[in-house]
């Protein structure tokens, strides 16, 4: 095995100048972890990396997507938006880390903002799919949501174009290995996955499907 490797990595996805890989280390507070990475080549040895984005899918709207993306719905709803030169999310996924939050980190952002987090799963024009991430100052809306403000403008962006056998690749190894986790955590006698907080984050999110 590399060394190079991410040692809580169940996938990774690239693409030019970029790749998504999804990470195991959430399961435990219901969260799927996907890292959306953009590097320059050109760039000195340490210092390639140009972009960072964390997004938390809670695992209920992951195995919802499986579902979809196993009985035809996900491909059925892409098909229909082409068609319609629909260009909107088949699914998007908000988040972020709350202001207060970073403070108690000691990572308060010069704005004195939150940070919010997009992922948008966007009809694609090259591929099927074009997986978008952004990061930039975020809000907190009278739910506790962390809410975009950024624009069209944000901070970090990763965007990378996917088929759909990839994107289903990406969903189903991980859902196969949260199942695995799930039944060692049964075995072991810990079945209580939705104590703790997203480490360095707390993160809430609000997903809209379709």
């Amino acid at each position: 095995m590399s060394k190079d490797r991410n040692l809580n990595q169940i996938i990774r996805k690239d693409a030019r100048g970029c790749f998504v890989e999804s990470l195991n280390d959430v399961f435990s507070i219901g969260k799927a972890h996907l890292a959306f990475v953009a590097y320059d080549l050109h760039s000195p040895a340490g210092q390639r990396q140009t972009d960072n984005i964390h997004i938390y899918l809670d695992i209920a709207e992951l195995l919802e997507l499986c579902r979809k993306a196993e009985s035809g719905e996900l491909r059925q709803a892409l098909q229909a938006k082409k068609r319609d030169g629909d260009k909107g999310p088949l699914y998007q996924c908000m988040g972020g880390t709350s202001a207060e939050r970073l403070r108690q980190l000691g990572k308060p952002r010069p704005d004195g903002r939150s940070l919010s987090r997009v992922f948008q799963l966007l009809p694609g024009s090259r591929s099927d799919f074009l997986l978008v991430a952004d990061s930039g100052p975020g809000e907190r809306d009278a739910k506790g949501l962390i809410v975009p403000r950024f624009g069209k403008k944000s901070e970090n962006h990763v965007a990378l174009s996917m088929t759909m056998e990839s994107f289903c690749e990406l969903l189903l190894l991980t859902r196969a290995h949260y199942q695995a986790w799930l039944s060692a955590s049964y075995a072991r006698g810990d079945v209580s996955p939705q104590e703790g907080e997203l480490p360095s984050v707390g993160e809430a999110a609000e997903k809209n499907l379709f």
